[in-house]
């Protein structure tokens, strides 16, 4: 209860203290064909100095993970879980426990085994919350879309979705 409690004064804070709109994370998108039928979705996170990004992966009664909701479809199915890099473990003093986080970057990929032929685009959410040193922001969806149609080539380029 007294992590809840903690949590909270730190997200009001930092709600109240700041008037601007502070937006530390910005995601893009890409997809790799990997096989016959198989894509990788492959996101990105450029996340800004002195900020980081939790991991998918987070103890209970600690900060929001970063979690991916893929739409569902008839057209593609998910092949496993979303894979996440190594990242930084360290020994949180606000959550007091030990938290893998992200800083400056976070690559993040959905292998997806297409259904149909004729899709052309995944659709997917991110939730996520980032904290620097002073203050952990409310959590925060943020759509993501991936191009699958025509994929002739190796990867397409990234799709910045804050835009």
């Amino acid at each position: 209860m007294n992590k809840i409690l903690t949590f909270l004064s730190i997200v009001l804070l930092s709600i109240t203290t700041y008037s601007q709109i502070l937006d530390p994370v910005d995601w893009s998108t890409s997809v790799e064909k990997v096989g016959d039928g198989e894509y990788d979705l492959i996101i990105q996170a450029t996340i800004d100095a002195k900020w980081h990004l939790y991991s998918q992966n987070v103890p209970e009664d600690g900060p929001i993970p970063t979690t991916f909701i893929f739409e569902k479809s008839d057209d593609f199915e998910l092949v496993g879980k979303t894979s996440e890099e190594e990242g930084h473990t360290v020994n949180d003093p606000v959550f007091n426990m030990k938290i893998k986080y992200f800083e400056n970057k976070a690559v993040f990929k959905q292998r997806i085994k297409i259904l149909k032929e004729n899709i052309t685009e995944v659709a997917g959410e991110v939730e996520y919350m980032a904290c620097d040193d002073k203050q952990c922001l409310a959590p925060t969806f943020e759509d993501l879309n991936f191009s699958i149609g025509n994929l002739n080539s190796k990867a397409i380029a990234f799709i910045n979705v804050d835009e």
